[in-house]
This record gives C-alpha cells, structure tokens and sequence, in this order.
C-alpha cells in the first residue's frame, strides 16, 4: 500500500515539475535573450513574457499536453476529478467565495506595480494595443486553460496524492512553491495569492474554489490591462 502511494506521489511530483519546468525555462530563455548591459533583475524579469502570443501558446500546450496524465492518475485511483472540482449542494457558496478571492486577489496585483517601479529604462515597456485575437489568446491561456488545469496540478494532485506522504498542509506548501518557480518572473506575486487559494481550497475542499479565483484573477488583469494600456 505504501508502495503505491509512494508512486503516485512520484508521479503527482513529476506532472507538476514537468509542467513548471516548461513553462519557467521558457520564461528564463525568453528574458536571457534580451538581455542588455545594465539592466537589474526586474528588467530581465519583464521580459518573461514579452513576446505574448508564443507565451500563451506554450501555457496552453504545456498544460493540456499533462492533463491526460494527471486524469490518468485520478482514474487509476478511483478518484472522482468532478467531485473534487464542485458539489451541486455548496456550488453557490464554493463560487461566491472563489469570486471574493479572485477581487483581493487582483487587489494584490495591483501592488506589483509598486515592484515595477524598481525597473529601468531597459525594462519591457508593455504589450500595446491589443488585437481582438491576443485578448482571445490571453482569455483561453490565462482565464481558463492556466486557470483549471494549474489548479488541477498545483491543488488538486499536491492534496490527493502527496498529502499521504508530506501531510495535507506541507504538500499545498510544497506544490505552492513550484508554483512561484513557474511565474517567477512576478517576484513571489504566485506563491502568495497562491496561499490565498489554497487557504479556499481547505476550506471547501472543492477545486472549483481556487480555479474560479485564480481564472477570475487573470481575467480581471486581462482587463485591467486592456483598459489602461
């Protein structure tokens, strides 16, 4: 029995490194290339994702391309994936608490631009206007792809798989840490929203909650972007 739950921890583990191994490499080889003389670490990190529709791309290819190995692993241990998403008895709670937490956690964005301050004139200086097509882009990538697939990873396989093995609290903790490595680039913005979600993920025990709040989070700075820019 320990066996098997040591496997599927092990794989649990090697979905969600996979995934932020991708995506943070990207985001590394993508800041190294415009690397100039001069330039601080925040410069660097704004170009993360500079060039958006190939980051987009490669979120919503790295996601779904896992996805079927992380079904896989709920299937082949009699997990219920739709049960844990949502209940039809708590859904109006679950969401009204997943939309609470997607406002504060915007609120909290918003003190990212207090960080961006520290960058110099060698920094990305924004995406400009927007064309219909990137805003559709950004909706799939960031609204909904990142927004249920990374919880399914970074929520869902820490708790059903390696809670056994870490306790239930230290593999949120631990999954939460690669989710900041995989959006380094915001300077720990991820891994603090991120206790925030899983904070509504214990307290309902349903995904739905931290999907909703982490979708609507991206959403909310998809607009936000939109309306400023």
């Amino acid at each position: 029995m320990n066996d098997s739950k040591n496997q599927k921890a092990e794989k649990a583990i090697k979905i969600t490194t996979a995934l932020t191994l991708i995506v943070a490499g990207y985001e590394i080889f993508r800041s190294c290339q415009n690397y100039r003389s001069g330039m601080n670490l925040l410069d660097i990190a704004s170009f993360a994702n500079a060039d958006l529709n190939t980051y987009c791309i490669v979120l919503i290819l790295a996601n779904i391309i896992l996805l079927p190995r992380a079904l896989l692993l709920y299937k082949d241990s009699s997990f219920s994936l739709k049960n844990e998403i949502f209940s039809r008895d708590s859904l109006i709670k679950d969401t009204l608490l997943g939309v609470s937490l997607a406002v504060i956690s915007s609120i909290i964005s918003l003190l990212s631009l207090i960080v961006n301050k520290g960058r110099s004139d060698y920094a990305f200086t924004g995406w400009g206007r927007l064309s219909i097509g990137e805003i559709m882009l950004m909706t799939i990538s960031l609204g909904i792809v990142s927004g249920i697939c990374k919880e399914i990873y970074f929520r869902g396989l820490a708790k059903n798989f390696c809670g056994s093995i870490f306790g239930e609290t230290g593999a949120l903790l631990l999954f939460n840490v690669m989710f900041g490595m995989l959006d380094w680039f915001n300077m720990g913005h991820s891994f603090i929203v991120g206790l925030m979600w899983i904070w509504g993920y214990k307290k309902s025990k349903h995904l739905i909650v931290p999907m909703i709040a982490h979708g609507g989070m991206n959403l909310i700075s998809v607009v936000f972007y939109i309306i400023t820019a």
